[in-house]
């Protein structure tokens, strides 16, 4: 999976947007279960990288969520 800029992720739609956020999720997971287990990464800074696409993500999500008017 490819990581994203926010220029990238901004111009997504909602449900495409929590679509990506919940495979890079479960790709961290693998990558945390590969380690864990003794195995050797791929690429070791992979894990940074998703981590900070996954925040990218959510922060883009909540600004988005709180730049909405109340009431709708």
């Amino acid at each position: 999976m490819a990581i994203l800029r926010s220029q990238e992720i901004r111009k997504m739609k909602p449900d495409k947007r929590s679509e990506q956020l919940d495979d890079l999720i479960a790709e961290l997971l693998r990558e945390r279960a590969l380690v864990s287990a003794g195995g050797a990464p791929e690429n070791p800074g992979r894990p940074r990288e998703l981590r900070r696409t996954i925040a990218r993500i959510r922060t883009i999500m909540n600004e988005e969520k709180n730049a909405r008017p109340e009431g709708t």
